[in-house]
């Protein structure tokens, strides 16, 4: 059978290329490819030419079609085997190197390390760190990332505790880790996140770090800094390291404590003068540099402020009480999340506040039961992952599946991941006074993994809701019993509920702090985390999924479903760049951006000839693509907010296929349709016998400067992209 070739000649020595034969296409033989099936249907496609040769000269160039709708099928059929029983695409969400190592010190704490990870758990999780150790003897903020002081010595604890010397692991593991820190100032300059772990941990002074009071959850609500109005993930890190700061609780000082209080230092640890030390760190970990005013409110706690609390009667008085409180406000979240807490970071910390309370309690035990949901096992050996993707990751597959019209062939798998939507929407708001506890509604949301961990996202609502529209619309012996309408509502409450005044979506609760609250920002590695943000995929999600749910339920709050519309739509062209582009906060980055961007402003009818932000974002878009007809965007784009190519001039696939059905969004294909030709070929060329596609660069970020590892991203969005691409460039009737 027939195939093309693309881009490939760099093997034969006698031939040249000024390009890396980018654009090169070749076509081969190969006797061993293709399925009865598909020969049939080539030798189908010869004889219907032979016998309209005379009406119609010239050919359809079905061969490279078909083998586009081979690539498409086989795609489709090795991911949908992947499918769990339950309906949902298991698949890792990781990549950040500061997810594990707080687990390995709470059970070192608690006691139970051997426990819970037995010894085959210890290998693979001493695997991972050696696998991702960089070449300089340290550990980035994420697997891509260079060296930084905080995952280097968490990891180097980390090998300590499991087992290896102050010389041991892995090609000199431990030493070259040791050296690494102690070039770069030792741990005194280890950033605040790292300063509360070690103190924690016993490697550190609190006297070190800066204050975290408990007080502060005492504050009330008209305060601009009132908990409430933080953002969820950053209060509740603040919130299980206030209790543990106000308690001031160090684990057992043990003999490896000791010696790490050796290892880590330049100086003799008691001679090290903690007050001085509470603002260093690193360069190396610095991306969001802390203002003088920051400093200065540190210092008057830490001055003027703890020295109070901490003395009778303030400490009877006000820290008990405050340190109730918080405990109080923890365990709710345990509570309504079911124990697996709102995500990864929070895991470790509020698990370990429990332990501090109460070791022997229940609310212990029940966190112990949900860390295995957290653990992932790979080639790499076994690390912690955010607390799993698989709403996310299933409600893009699913709609990656129906646009492939292969629905005759795939119909169960449909069904299964249908059922798996219905079983995860959330059925009811927090129990109790939720407000109170600072919790927003969250009846008839999807969470970013399953219904138990129970946090509404308003994308993952939007693209479940989205899919259980298009299902209501299929036939039921097929893909199952539609959504009751009234489930479909509640979800749509959701996201006009999410909407800020500026006309953007949030992603977990409603954005009404004042911005400039990012000035307390108390993480050096982190930006725009003290308060909730809208973005522009939650934004574009949302207009998509209530256009066509309006289409389904006219009448259901027309005017305020409308409005959403016409103020979504606003906000996306406001916040459009210069370029063209639209800066993704979830995705790498300015390529996924202008794909979510461009599927709202098109849902609601903008074209490229009535809309200036579609031409400008084509623009960008046909600027961009490379010269083997691919994307490929560095994830230093993202900390660095400017667009900025992979380097060597690379393509990555999710990103192609990204940009690609961007394109098709704007309907490139009835203006000029070669640069989607030359898209599809890239990611075709790609694709393995198998059906599946090669792992390139993490694709995934959040908070601008950490990257995020989606293993599904690698299959859902070339088969999407191939799907769109075999949709709007159909091949023509077989009778001609």
């Amino acid at each position: 059978m027939w195939k093309l070739k693309v881009g490939e000649g760099s093997n034969d020595p006698y031939l040249f290329s000024t390009n890396d034969f980018a654009g090169r296409q070749t076509w081969v033989f190969d006797p061993e490819a293709g399925t009865p099936e598909e020969q049939a249907e080539v030798e189908e496609a010869r004889q219907n030419f032979y016998k309209n040769r005379h009406q119609v000269k010239a050919c359809s160039d079905l061969l490279w079609r078909m083998q586009a709708t081979s690539a498409l099928r086989r795609a489709v059929h090795f991911f949908a085997a992947l499918q769990s029983c339950d309906g949902h695409w298991p698949a890792e969400n990781a990549g950040s190197m500061f997810f594990l190592p707080p687990f390995v010190l709470c059970f070192y704490i608690t006691g139970h390390i051997n426990t819970v990870f037995p010894a085959e758990y210890r290998k693979e999780i001493l695997r991972y760190l050696y696998n991702h150790q960089n070449e300089d003897g340290g550990w980035g903020f994420h697997i891509e990332g260079h060296s930084i002081m905080f995952c280097t010595v968490l990891s180097y604890i980390c090998m300590r505790i499991l087992g290896e010397g102050p010389d041991g692991g892995q090609d000199n593991a431990c030493a070259r880790a040791r050296k690494w820190i102690l070039d770069h100032g030792s741990v005194t300059h280890i950033p605040s996140w790292g300063k509360t772990w070690l103190s924690i941990l016993g490697v550190f002074e609190w006297s070190g770090s800066n204050p975290m009071p408990p007080e502060f959850w005492l504050l009330p609500s008209f305060l601009p800094m009132h908990p409430a109005k933080m953002w969820i993930y950053c209060r509740l890190v603040y919130m299980p390291f206030s209790y543990l700061y106000g308690k001031r609780f160090v684990g057992p000082i043990t003999p490896l404590i000791l010696q790490l209080r050796e290892e880590l230092y330049t100086q003799p640890y008691n001679e090290v003068n903690w007050t001085k030390v509470r603002h260093l760190c690193a360069k190396e970990d610095i991306y969001y540099p802390h203002p003088w005013v920051q400093d200065f409110l540190w210092d008057s706690l830490y001055i003027l402020t703890e020295p109070l609390l901490t003395h009778w009667p303030l400490n009877k008085l006000v820290r008990e009480k405050a340190l109730q409180v918080t405990m109080k406000l923890i365990h709710y979240e345990d509570e309504i999340t079911r124990y697996i807490t709102v995500g990864v970071v929070e895991k470790s910390i509020c698990m370990l506040a429990c332990w501090v309370e109460d070791p022997n309690g229940d609310c212990f035990k029940k966190h112990l039961a949900r860390v295995k949901e957290y653990i992932w096992v790979a080639e790499d050996g076994i690390k912690m992952h955010s607390f799993g993707s698989q709403l996310w990751d299933t409600s893009l597959t699913i709609q990656a599946l129906l646009v492939s019209d292969l629905t005759n062939e795939i119909g169960p798998i449909l069904a299964k991941g249908h059922e798996f939507l219905k079983n995860s929407q959330v059925k009811d708001n927090p129990f109790g006074d939720f407000r109170k506890m600072h919790r927003h509604i969250s009846k008839g949301s999807w969470t970013f993994s399953d219904q138990d961990q129970g946090l509404q996202v308003s994308d993952c609502t939007a693209e479940a809701l989205k899919c259980c529209l298009i299902f209501s619309m299929m036939q039921p012996e097929v893909v199952g019993e539609k959504m009751e309408p009234e489930r479909m509502f509640d979800a749509v409450n959701i996201l006009l509920y999410l909407q800020s005044k500026n006309g953007g979506l949030a992603a977990w609760e409603p954005a009404g702090a004042a911005n400039w609250l990012e000035v307390l920002n108390p993480t050096e590695f982190f930006e725009g985390i003290v308060v909730e943000h809208e973005y522009v995929e939650c934004t574009a999600s949302t207009i998509q999924a209530l256009v066509l749910f309006k289409k389904l339920h006219p009448r259901h709050r027309k005017k305020e479903i409308e409005n959403c519309i016409t103020n979504a739509l606003r906000y996306i062209e406001d916040i459009q760049m210069p370029d063209g582009s639209w800066y993704g906060n979830w995705g790498i980055c300015f390529t996924y951006g202008t794909w979510f961007a461009l599927g709202g402003l098109v849902a609601v009818g903008k074209t490229y000839e009535n809309c200036p932000a579609i031409r400008k974002a084509v623009d960008f878009l046909l600027r961009t693509q490379k010269a083997d007809g691919g994307w490929g965007e560095s994830y230093l784009s993202s900390p660095n907010k400017e667009y900025v190519p992979l380097e060597g001039n690379r393509s990555n696939l999710v990103q192609t296929a990204w940009a690609m059905m961007g394109l098709i969004h704007a309907r490139q294909a009835e203006r000029d349709p070669i640069p989607l030709h030359r898209a599809a070929k890239l990611i075709i060329n790609y694709q393995m016998e198998d059906g599946d596609f090669p792992q390139q660069e993490t694709t995934g970020v959040y908070l601008k400067n950490c990257m995020s590892h989606y293993a599904a991203y690698r299959n859902i969005f070339p088969l999407w992209a191939l799907a769109e691409y075999r949709k709007c460039l159909p091949l023509p009737s077989r009778t001609m």
